[in-house]
């Protein structure tokens, strides 16, 4: 199964399953909801946030940019490889997004120039470090794409030791109701270490809290990736 079929799939699914959450009304307490967030002249205004959490070649990035709408709010993607957030940054752009490399954790709800284009934040660093991006509570939507970048450097792929504390730091991100997404590659140069580690990790997440659904493509050879959807009750 090629890659961009796959990720086309996980697309599909990750909308029906959080534009359900939003029609549901999942956000039922102000304390839960994102318009908690002031915006830059301090007055609450519901939006969206959203973290690509492995930016990669920039697909999962671009469709959080879709999905974000014109809801208004902020996109951010995290990568440690400048060649990842290069590739990210010209599939942005190409789409008529501003994506803008930043230093900084400062947050900023609405990232616009003059002409009205919406600003996407890259950071280079590790997914391990999201917390220092926004405050706890307050993300909807958090997609990690496990693996290594296609195209890249097999060496540089993702490693349990430092995914399993950015999925831990990921949900207390998450606001009740949002919705975290993985997709675990596995076999090949990438072993599967990291895959059992974060199953078992998974496994033991708090049933009255979590619902950990975890999805697979059955009648495909060679282990193909799998697919998994969190959705953080409270």
């Amino acid at each position: 199964m090629k890659r961009l079929v796959i990720t086309e799939w996980c697309h599909e699914r990750i909308r029906q399953i959080f534009l359900a959450d939003k029609n549901a009304g999942a956000c039922e307490t102000a304390s839960a909801c994102p318009s908690d967030i002031p915006d830059s002249e301090g007055q609450g205004k519901e939006r969206s946030l959203f973290i690509d959490a492995t930016a990669g070649a920039g697909k999962d990035t671009l469709f959080l940019c879709e999905l974000l709408g014109e809801t208004g709010g902020e996109v951010l993607a995290m990568d440690i490889q400048e060649l990842a957030l290069a590739k990210t940054k010209r599939r942005l752009e190409a789409a008529g997004y501003v994506a803008l490399t930043v230093a900084d954790t400062t947050y900023r709800a609405e990232l616009c120039d003059a002409t009205g284009k919406k600003h996407v934040r890259l950071a280079l660093r590790g997914h391990e470090h999201m917390d220092e991006y926004f405050p706890p509570e307050t993300v909807d939507l958090i997609l990690f794409n496990l693996g290594y970048l296609p195209g890249g450097d097999h060496s540089l792929a993702t490693k349990a030791d430092t995914t399993i504390p950015a999925l831990i730091k990921a949900l207390s991100l998450l606001r009740p109701g949002g919705l975290l997404s993985l997709m675990i590659y596995s076999g090949g140069d990438s072993g599967f270490e990291e895959r059992d580690r974060v199953l078992a990790w998974l496994k033991d997440l708090d049933a009255q809290q979590y619902v950990v659904l975890v999805e697979a493509f059955y009648n495909r050879p060679n282990n193909p990736p799998l697919p998994v959807f969190v959705r953080k009750l409270f």
